[in-house]
């Protein structure tokens, strides 16, 4: 039997070890932290349960597919239950807009904003549909290893203008700056500057109409517990604290890996979900493979990462509070500029605001709620910022922005508080100067461009996650599994995938 490692247990690498475990392959999945979930680990605070990364969910079908291939389903081990309105968008001059998934009810809002925009808006959709099936549906879960596969797809992809940015093709259908700043937002969710980034995320907003906005009840972290119960069932392997510190060779292939306490684990194939540098740097940073892809990745431009405010209160969600908020600044463009190039830290902010106790009471103590509030800030190669000192003014700064704006009372009521800043991307997570989605999502950095999912010289190491194709978000590193897989199943033969 085909022995696998896979280094990394957040959804990428859950997804690859039960994809490779129903294949047949005896897979063991290590985890350095002391919880599984890498980006989607659990805080529990005072009786709060507060999930540390994604918290919108879209496409539940890939996760889905994931139960499927031995014959389960995901409603035997957790509950996805909808959420509406998607987000609730919030602007300075007091502008309100629901985004749901109700035809009706937007073109009214739209109309209410900007009566020639119902059109543009009908023109938008429909564009981002066409990218979905192209950019998602045919392409998502398929792996770009040579420019000849780029070549094969380019034709329909230069049809859809995706050399174009996003926010430029939304300006093209939607006329009102609200507007557009409302159907351009989505890169943010994966790392994204709708200035910069490929139009071909405008599918996105289509994924979203298509399969809605979930919570998994008991939080993104039961959804997690589920994929790791489905994975030992199969007769996976799960090892917490487990860091690795080397990724071993010989010649051209890996042989398995030491951890840090010394120990050796042998296999037939390794597959990576932590960060690619990271793993090139260090994991693999003896090698003259692992020197040479860390001088080519250093050249590369990596996403903003984030400052994340994680509290309690002592009292119930505001009844006109929805469970997703964006609270947009003064600034967009201007404020996107300087959260993906520094050469500091804005002045102003634009807010994701997530209230789970909203949807699931269970997050909190009776009669309490729970939130986190996400600002956009720039990486650490961006701006040096020292977070230590930094961080409890900015971490002030925003709970006032928040109360003035979404919670009144917020400080009063505050039972608990907690903070996650880009230097803890980099020392907990090892990601990348302290990136929270890897190499930015723009056109010469996407599909052959970005890490290919098997490398091209060690022919049995493999990568799943945020740095490989298709990208970051839970749709598009669930996604990179199953590429992943399809390749190492592949070079497995004769052993089939399990049914899709």
């Amino acid at each position: 039997m085909q022995r696998a490692i896979v280094i990394g247990a957040g959804f990428g690498g859950l997804a690859l070890a039960i994809r490779l475990q129903s294949a047949g392959i005896a897979t063991t999945l290590l985890e350095a932290r002391d919880k599984p979930g890498g980006r989607a680990y659990v805080y529990e605070d005072a009786g709060f349960t507060f999930d540390a990364g994604p918290t919108v969910l879209t496409d539940p079908t890939c996760l889905e597919e994931l139960f499927s291939l031995t014959g389960r389903t995901m409603d035997e081990y957790v509950s996805l239950v909808p959420v509406s309105p998607f987000y609730q968008l919030r602007w300075q001059d007091g502008t309100v807009f629901d985004y749901v998934n109700n035809q009706d009810q937007l073109d009214r809002q739209i109309h209410d904003i900007n009566p020639r925009d119902v059109e543009g808006y009908a023109r938008f959709l429909a564009y981002s549909k066409a990218l979905l099936e192209e950019g998602y549906v045919k392409l998502g879960a398929s792996p770009f290893l040579s420019m000849g596969s780029m070549l094969r797809v380019a034709p329909q992809l230069v049809r859809l203008k995706s050399y174009r940015t996003l926010y430029a093709r939304v300006a093209n259908f939607i006329e009102d700056e609200r507007l557009r700043q409302a159907f351009s937002f989505h890169t943010l969710l994966v790392g994204g500057n709708p200035f910069a980034t490929s139009a071909i995320y405008g599918l996105i907003h289509a994924l979203e109409r298509r399969w809605g906005v979930w919570f998994a009840e008991g939080g993104t972290g039961a959804l997690i517990a589920a994929l790791v119960q489905l994975f030992e069932e199969l007769g996976g392997t799960m090892r917490l604290s487990a860091p690795v510190r080397r990724i071993e060779t010989e010649g051209e292939r890996v042989t398995g890996v030491r951890l840090a306490t010394g120990e050796r684990l042998r296999a037939d194939l390794v597959a990576s979900n932590a960060d690619v540098m990271h793993t090139y740097k260090t994991l693999l940073g003896e090698t003259a493979r692992g020197q040479a892809e860390t001088r080519r990745l250093s050249g590369k431009r990596y996403s903003n990462s984030l400052f994340v405010v994680y509290f309690g209160l002592d009292r119930d969600v505001p009844s006109d509070l929805p469970h997703h908020t964006i609270l947009f600044g003064p600034r967009y463009r201007e404020l996107i500029d300087e959260i993906f190039t520094g050469p500091g830290l804005p002045e102003d902010v634009s807010l994701y605001l997530h209230a789970p106790t909203k949807t699931d009471p269970s997050m909190a103590p009776e009669g309490m709620s729970a939130y986190y509030v996400l600002a956009p800030v720039p990486h650490l190669g961006a701006a040096p910022i020292d977070w230590d000192e930094v961080g409890p003014l900015y971490r002030d700064a925003i709970l006032a922005e928040v109360e003035r704006r979404a919670i009144p009372r917020l400080r009063e009521t505050m039972v608990t508080c907690r903070t996650f800043t880009p230097a803890d991307f980099s020392r907990e997570l090892n990601a990348h100067l302290g990136s929270a989605f890897s190499l930015e999502p723009i056109l010469t950095q996407s599909a052959f461009f970005r890490c290919h999912n098997r490398d091209d010289v060690y022919s049995n190491l493999y990568f799943v996650g945020a740095g490989t194709h298709p990208g970051a978000g839970v749709p598009g590193v669930v996604g990179s599994a199953k590429a992943t897989a399809r390749l190492i199943v592949g070079d497995a033969v004769p052993m089939p995938l399990a049914a899709e």
